[in-house]
């Protein structure tokens, strides 16, 4: 069978090469183009076709989490004030980053190196971040810069999540955390008088 016809029977190539990454990166192992090849069922060149080595292929998957992470994020911050949206955004990232643990770690190492991964976590923390710009404009969160506002919100959850995967928290407890978390965030967020 010829690679053109193999690839041809997987669809997309790119997807299947991320997804079979992802996999290896979860339960930490290889993950050489060669035998992402071999467990995709192309010949081994096939890869080379959408990653040049293998850092492309750990700089694309991180791309791909951030717009998986993005979507998610998305989709979950949503509701008629900014306590129902802070606790939609918290819980969609808190199990994201808890799901794809190993991929979440990849995802912030590569945001240091790549450009691309980089402009990938800014698209993906863009809908978060208008969130609390409009918190701000409504006057339900404290004013100041977004990077110092934003950082303090992501660094809880992240934090939340590196406990339950360092086995330090168990993640049939994140019902009961993540709300407490948020509603301790909220009061920090929240404007004081002038004076206090």
């Amino acid at each position: 069978m010829s690679s053109t016809a193999r690839t041809y029977h997987h669809g997309n190539l790119r997807a299947t090469l991320l997804q079979r990454a992802e996999d290896a990166l979860a339960a930490g192992e290889d993950l050489s183009l060669r035998e992402l090849a071999r467990r995709a069922g192309v010949s081994h060149a096939a890869p080379r076709r959408h990653f040049a080595d293998k850092q492309a292929l750990l700089d694309a998957l991180a791309e791909d989490g951030f717009s998986r992470l993005g979507a998610q994020l998305s989709q979950a911050a949503t509701g008629p004030d900014f306590s129902t949206r802070l606790l939609g955004f918290a819980r969609a990232y808190v199990t994201f980053a808890v799901e794809h643990a190993a991929l979440l770690e990849l995802m912030f190492a590569g945001k240091h190196r790549s450009a691309g991964v980089r402009a990938a976590s800014e698209r993906a923390f863009a809908g978060p971040l208008s969130m609390i710009v409009a918190g701000q404009e409504a006057g339900e969160v404290v004013p100041g810069t977004l990077e110092e506002v934003a950082t303090v919100a992501v660094a809880t959850l992240h934090g939340l999540a590196a406990m339950v995967n360092n086995g330090m928290l168990e993640a049939a407890a994140l019902d009961e955390i993540v709300p407490a978390a948020v509603e301790r965030l909220e009061l920090g967020l929240r404007p004081r008088p002038s004076g206090a």
